[in-house]
């Protein structure tokens, strides 16, 4: 087992509070009502007992009552077999994640050169302004995805960029132990290559390391060329990938 991986893999736990949580024989069940696959997923925590198939009809059930496809989430640290196991019970691949580290020079100077504004809380303002930049319109998700943002139990770095009134550009940085987690990195799309993702990114960096960070880590989608370059640039190295195995339930 890579350390750094099974890291990485607490701190990104730790980050995205779920709206319900069961534990079972191991594996921890979350469920958002759909919000994203990371929130929404099985991960595996702990030793099982129980043989797979009990646990995989149980689990099934227990999303099936929830409304919503069965999903687990596949990274280094499971058997590859249990991979297999899934595939062969008709779950197939989607969302494919890069996994990106750094570690903070001892020297760090990436001044963002576009104002941008700064809070340690999560304002309702920038969750608004995020629903608008991600075109969230379910009921649900507007109800419920406020009280998740809230309920991050670590310390955040709330960043936004305006356009008069209006919201172009958000970032959150969520601090655990020394690394700063870099998520919600979105920008309108008639504002995208003005170089404010990179703003974005260098005010979270700069206050996590601020705030006592010396790493910092982040997840992006496999193919999303633009964004991994951009990472690169500020130091950024491919750890891992992970995915996410998906069923939907009749």
């Amino acid at each position: 087992m890579n350390p750094l991986v099974k890291t990485i893999e607490d701190l990104s736990l730790n980050a995205w509070p779920s709206h319900q949580i069961e534990i079972y024989d191991g594996w921890l069940l979350r469920f958002s009502y759909f919000y994203t696959h990371r929130t929404n997923c099985v991960e595996q925590i702990g030793v099982s007992e129980i043989p797979l198939e009990e646990k995989l009809r149980y689990t099934e059930s227990v999303y099936r009552k929830w409304g919503t496809p069965c999903i687990f989430k596949i990274s280094p640290l499971l058997d590859a077999s249990f991979d297999t196991f899934l595939e062969h019970n008709g779950y197939v691949r989607e969302h494919v994640n890069y996994n990106m580290v750094m570690d903070f020079p001892e020297r760090m100077n990436l001044k963002p050169g576009i104002r941008t504004d700064v809070s340690r809380f999560i304002p309702s303002s920038w969750i608004e302004g995020l629903f608008a930049l991600k075109g969230t319109t379910n009921v649900m998700h507007r109800q419920v995805v406020p009280s998740m943002y809230r309920a991050i139990p670590k310390e955040t770095v709330c960043v936004s960029i305006h356009d008069g009134e209006s919201i172009i550009g958000t970032g959150l940085g969520i601090l655990d132990r020394d690394y700063i987690g870099v998520y919600a990195i979105h920008v309108r799309q008639d504002f995208r290559r003005r170089g404010l993702a990179r703003a974005i990114v260098s005010t979270i960096l700069m206050n996590g390391k601020k705030m006592g960070a010396s790493h910092a880590y982040l997840q992006v989608v496999e193919g999303n060329t633009a964004a991994i370059r951009l990472y690169e640039s500020l130091g950024f190295r491919y750890l891992y990938t992970d995915s996410f195995r998906v069923k939907k339930l009749c």
